[in-house]
């Protein structure tokens, strides 16, 4: 490891049927490829950590629910508005440590319900954000997996949606975020609503925008 190589922090927990370690292993070989060295932590105590969150680069999270404390949640807020990038994927990111007001308003989103199972879906490319380095040259595409329905922050830039329906529950159709990034303070901060299952990862554009998103939102 060299004295200027860039350092990611991958934080993986929660709830395992989101596979934490095997998906984020997908990601460590691209990481490395990029110049960085990478630390690998499977608590969250090292959210407490001010001086080690000031020289990473990078966060990357995957941990579905769980529970934060004050503490924590303020140090990445804190560490994020500082400059540190935070990314992260699916529940991993935007189904995490629910009700912790701080920690919603740093990712922008929150996860609330999604339809029953895997469906195949289209996801859209936001047309006037086409030239943004996560998506450009990019094509919309489809996905054979959850569709997620979440409340966000009007303070995000939309990248790609997916479309809803009218059924029961809802009288019309919403088109819903699925990709955005976001600034907060000096800090970056990138979602991708979709990677339930890693075979999603085999979808070209999915491995594509996530990647990008990575190095986008580091430092």
């Amino acid at each position: 490891m060299t004295s200027d190589a860039r350092r990611a922090l991958v934080v993986r927990g929660g709830w395992e049927g989101h596979e934490p370690v095997k998906i984020t292993e997908l990601f460590l070989p691209f990481l490395r490829e990029h110049g960085y060295a990478i630390r690998i932590s499977d608590s969250l105590d090292v959210y407490g950590d001010a001086e080690l969150l000031a020289a990473t680069d990078l966060v990357v999270q995957c941990w579905t629910m769980g529970e934060i404390s004050e503490e924590q949640s303020a140090g990445l807020v804190a560490a994020v508005r500082a400059g540190t990038g935070l990314a992260g994927w699916h529940g991993g990111i935007v189904d995490s440590f629910r009700g912790d007001v701080g920690y919603q308003l740093l990712t922008g989103g929150q996860f609330l319900t999604h339809p029953h199972g895997f469906s195949d879906h289209a996801v859209t490319l936001v047309e006037e954000h086409t030239d943004h380095p996560v998506i450009a040259g990019l094509a919309d595409f489809r996905v054979h997996t959850e569709k997620y329905w979440m409340v966000t922050d009007p303070l995000i830039d939309v990248l790609a949606t997916t479309e809803f329906e009218a059924d029961a529950d809802r009288s019309r159709p919403v088109t819903m975020p699925a990709v955005w990034t976001r600034s907060w303070g000096a800090g970056r901060v990138f979602v991708s609503a979709i990677g339930h299952k890693p075979d999603d990862f085999d979808v070209p554009e999915v491995r594509a925008l996530t990647e990008r998103g990575l190095l986008w939102a580091s430092r």
